[in-house]
């Protein structure tokens, strides 16, 4: 395998999954507990921080941006800080330690941060597939088997190598077949600039951003249906410790965040809105209403209300995920599934 890095001026908005690698053991791991703005106070609004997975808002905030904007946590009693960290691995380091309480993360940091003694849990999927692939402008998905001796433009962390491992695996090749092209910024440029053959994303943020800037003939090849699990990319956490000292704040969190979502799904225009408000100079309009377009089609179709049961999880999910987490090395040994997840927060 021939590895290059390129360097690009283009940030990327969010990557197909965390830098798993970066997460470290943290001593003295503590719990948080929630505080209230005026202890005493029967009227006070109980606090939780809610960490982000990428240090630059983007589309997928949108449900919790929504339900903070028209009051729906205020409404549950609750005061939500919607904390943006200052790198990808600061996600799981802050929802480990006494910095964060609730974390909009993904399922493999969950399962790379558990394996290291972080007390993180997941309480809710956000989508219910495996949205991740290599996209390449040509009519048709590109098999994995004429990958070799192709570019690969994609990121620098455990997961994107492993599924793509993985897609090759299943058709009897190997990361060496290929050579990488690693992006600082975003995957898009590179495919676009035709400085590679091939990108590694997911959907609704490369495919979203791809259509953005006008590629709409894109194809994808998901790596679900050349040997990855089809296991949600994207999940809400909770600090453990936190959790099991707050369940009643965390299950009025999960409600008000699905109202959110609902509110979103059913008026997008506002939602985006809202967004862009929020956070002016994160991204293009063109580019996060696209990718709320495809982010709320992951919940199922337009019209349909989402209720709890939509972010469920299963432990058959979370055990196909720890099995090829072992498999391609990205723990060291088996999780018990049990750890993994809970949908005690669901169930208000």
């Amino acid at each position: 395998m021939t590895r290059v890095t390129t360097g690009q001026s283009r940030r990327r908005i969010l990557r197909a999954a965390a830098a798993v690698g970066a997460v470290a053991v943290v001593g003295g791991l503590a719990a948080c507990s929630a505080e209230t703005d005026e202890p005493g106070d029967d009227d006070a609004l109980t606090s939780i921080r809610f960490v982000q997975e990428w240090p630059v808002p983007d589309g997928f905030w949108i449900p919790w941006v929504v339900a903070k904007d028209q009051g729906f946590y205020e409404d549950a009693g609750l005061d939500v800080d919607i904390m943006t960290p200052p790198n990808v691995a600061a996600t799981m380091q802050y929802l480990g330690t006494d910095e964060a309480d609730i974390a909009f993360t993904t399922s493999v940091d969950i399962v790379t941060a558990r394996s290291q003694g972080v007390p993180v849990v997941g309480i809710g999927a956000y989508g219910t597939s495996n949205n991740w692939g290599l996209m390449s402008k040509t009519s048709e998905p590109i098999d994995p088997a004429d990958l070799e001796g192709k570019l690969v433009g994609t990121y620098n962390d455990a997961w994107s190598n492993a599924q793509l491992s993985m897609m090759l695996a299943s058709v009897g090749k190997t990361i060496s077949d290929v050579t990488l092209v690693t992006a600082d910024s975003s995957t898009v440029p590179l495919l676009v600039e035709d400085q590679v053959d091939v990108i590694t994303g997911i959907t609704n943020a490369e495919g979203s951003e791809l259509e953005s800037l006008g590629v709409t003939d894109y194809s994808i090849a998901y790596s679900k249906d050349f040997g990855a699990p089809d296991a949600p990319v994207l999940m809400l956490a909770a600090n453990e410790e936190w959790l099991s000292d707050n369940t009643e704040a965390a299950q009025s969190f999960m409600e008000a965040t699905i109202k959110g979502l609902n509110y979103a799904r059913n008026n997008p225009e506002e939602a985006i809105q809202i967004f862009m408000d929020t956070y002016p100079d994160a991204q293009t309009l063109e580019f996060t209403q696209l990718q709320w377009d495809a982010t709320a089609a992951l919940f199922g179709e337009e019209g349909e209300e989402v209720t709890a049961a939509n972010l469920e999880q299963s432990a058959e999910v979370w055990q196909n995920l720890v099995d090829v987490s072992v498999e391609f090395d990205l723990i060291d040994e088996a999780i018990r599934v049990e750890e993994l997840f809970t949908n005690e927060a669901l169930k208000k």
